[in-house]
Formats: C-alpha cells, structure tokens, sequence
C-alpha cells in the first residue's frame, strides 16, 4: 500500500508458493498493521542485533587466525595498556 491505497500489479495470477501461502493463512483471522521504519523500533532492534551477531563470529575467526599464527595484540584505551 502506498498513503492508504493498494497497489494494483499487471498480472493477477499468483505463483505457486503463493497460492500455497494463502491457502495456508485464509483459516487464521489476521489484522496486518503497516508501522512505519521509526515507529518499528522492535524490528529494527533485532535487524540491528543479527548484525551484531554476524560480527562477533567474524571477530572469532580472526581471533583464532591470530592464536594459531601465535600473534599477540595489545590494545590501547580505557581498558587497555
């Protein structure tokens, strides 16, 4: 939807997988609510925090590419040397 209106598409005829979804879905009484990115801070907190994630196992690796190459790193700042 688009300010209030629905968007019409060229081609009515749904795909397979979307026929299965729908068939699927009918039996539940859904309300779908669009909230807008900002007002969606839930969803955006989880996107945020995947990426996190995504990072912290790059770090890992790195981690242990520096151990077995017997690499020492020391850090300087507020909790460093």
């Amino acid at each position: 939807m688009q300010h209030g209106k629905v968007i019409a598409y060229a081609s009515r005829q749904l795909k397979p997988y979307e026929r299965r979804w729908l068939e699927l879905l009918k039996n539940y009484d859904t309300n779908i609510q669009y909230h807008p990115g900002k007002a969606n801070v839930v969803a955006e907190a989880l996107s945020r925090k995947s990426g996190m994630i995504a990072d912290i196992k790059v770090e890992e690796e790195i981690i242990r590419d520096m151990e077995r190459l017997d690499i020492e790193l020391y850090v300087r700042g507020q909790h460093g040397v």
